[in-house]
């Protein structure tokens, strides 16, 4: 099954992160993300076994054991890819805290041999996909009022045409 973990945003963020994407929404052409699949990737495994979830799980209760809660604030929207074909997101700064649970999270997947994407953590939130942005900028925006995530979550993907859904095959709260 495709994998990964994350952390799920506080349900007041999670509302104004939609908030900020139906603003967008009236300026940015794309493929808008469901307010249910909002989180913060930490490490992508892809497709994993059994065996493999069984380990995953027991790295989440490691880290939640050495690791509190983690403060989210907002740094700007970013993208990947061309400003004519591009993935839209959310930036959130790069805290202490934040990159230490992320640190000891792959420290921990290192340690029992799970393998995940090793692409450098560039923590934000997916607004949109194959967005076309405008060329004049994107002025007056509401971004969310920083707040505090407290759970870790083990993902299922299952793609489709109508995009990614996300079921929590198991959760632990931080700190």
């Amino acid at each position: 099954m495709r994998t990964f973990i994350a952390l799920e945003l506080p349900e007041a963020f999670e509302d104004e992160v939609a908030d900020l994407a139906r603003q967008l929404s009236g300026m940015v052409q794309g493929r808008f993300m469901k307010r249910e699949t909002y989180h913060l990737t930490l490490a992508f495994l892809g497709e994993i076994g059994e065996a493999e979830s069984r380990e995953v799980i027991a790295v989440l209760d490691e880290v939640a054991g050495v690791c509190g809660t983690v403060a989210l604030r907002p740094t700007g929207l970013g993208t990947f890819g061309k400003p004519r074909d591009c993935t839209l997101w959310l930036g959130l700064a790069q805290t202490d805290a934040l990159m230490a649970l992320a640190g000891e999270l792959l420290t921990r997947l290192d340690g029992r041999g799970i393998a995940y994407d090793r692409k450098a953590f560039r923590p934000h939130i997916t607004l949109a996909r194959r967005a076309v942005l405008p060329k004049a900028p994107l002025e007056d925006l509401v971004f969310p009022a920083a707040d505090t995530a407290c759970r870790l979550t083990f993902f299922k993907s299952t793609l489709s045409q109508e995009g990614a859904s996300y079921k929590p095959l198991y959760s632990v709260e931080l700190g």
